[in-house]
Parts: structure tokens; sequence; C-alpha cells
């Protein structure tokens, strides 16, 4: 686009399309395309000498580039479509996984916005896990206006404290299992 912009301006884009036979401007398209372009890619396409066909070359050159760029976004996307929470995941792995997939498809093209990051989030937790805290948010917060560091926080808070309730229970029911079997004269209940 920036190439076509400046072959009008200095108005020689009809150099290249249709093409021209003047040489004069075939030189000055060929020193302003070698001027906008890296010089890897200038090593690649100098040996064209027509306009027209130096401009062919870097065409085919990005579109093989585009192509590769567009495979690894539909690879990034599938990913993350398929992205669920695995037992051995804690909350803050499976946040860094969506992150990082997020941060990956920006530069190929790709924003994955923020409500969506949300509630593919709270979509892919332990269904057994979080349900009852997943419908609570999904009704108390506007999910499109909650952003993902907020919502992985909350997470993290509701875990961390039911991690400390069930400690509790845990540490109860062996207090009320060792003092049972004090009380029947040892481990067997046998005297």
């Amino acid at each position: 686009m920036r190439i076509k912009v400046m072959l009008r301006l200095y108005d020689v884009w009809e150099t290249i399309n249709p093409g021209s036979t003047d040489p004069k401007k075939n030189n000055v398209v060929t020193t302003l395309l070698f001027q906008s372009i890296p010089e890897a890619l200038i090593l690649q396409v100098g040996e064209q000498t027509a306009a027209k066909d130096i401009c062919e070359a870097i065409k085919s050159r990005y579109l093989g580039a585009d192509r590769v760029r567009e495979a690894r976004l539909q690879t990034l996307m599938v990913e993350f479509d398929r992205l669920k929470m695995e037992d051995t995941n804690s909350v803050d792995d499976f946040a860094g996984k969506m992150s990082d997939i997020a941060y990956k498809s920006e530069p190929l093209g790709q924003t994955i916005e923020e409500p969506k990051l949300v509630k593919k989030f709270l979509k892919g937790l332990h269904r057994s896990k979080y349900i009852h805290f997943v419908a609570s948010l999904e009704q108390v917060l506007h999910l499109n206006e909650t952003g993902f560091e907020d919502i992985v926080e909350r997470i993290k808070a509701y875990e961390e404290r039911v991690g400390e309730e069930t400690q509790r229970e845990d540490h109860g029911k062996l207090m009320f299992v060792n003092n049972n079997q004090q009380n029947r004269g040892g481990y067997g209940g046998f005297r």
C-alpha cells in the first residue's frame, strides 16, 4: 500500500499497472522500490530489470509470508478455542496460557478483546470446582466491562478461600477420627 501511494505521488504508477516501456520511468520506479524495501528483499528481487517484474517478485514474497502468518494465526485460534483448564493446572497456569495466545496473536493481526478472554476463561475453568462461583460472577458483573486480570484475581481469591475451608474441614475430620480411635482403645478397636 505504501509503495503504491509513493509511486502515484511520483506519477509513475502506470509503469507497474498496466505496465510501461518508458526506460526513464522504469528507472525511477526501480529506485523508489529499492529505497522502500529491506536489503534482504533487494537481494532476492535485484536480478529483475523491469519495474513491473520487481513488483511482482515482491508481491509473491509477501504473499508467501501472508500465508505463513495466516496459518500460524489459525493454529493459535484453534488452540484458543480448545483451551480448557486441566486437572494439573493452577488458575495462574491457565490464565498464563490464555494471555500467551492473546499476546502471540496480536502481531499476526488478530486482537483477542478482553471480553472474549474473560468469557473464555470462565468457560474453560473446571466446571465441578468453579461452577457456583462462575454463575455468581456472571450474575453480578458485566462481563463485557470486566477486565481479564480482575476476573483472574477474583478466581484466585475464591480458590484460596475454598482451600482454607477445605483444610479446616480436613483437620477437623482428622481430629474426629483420631479421637474415635483413641476412645476405642487403639486403631483396630481390639483390647
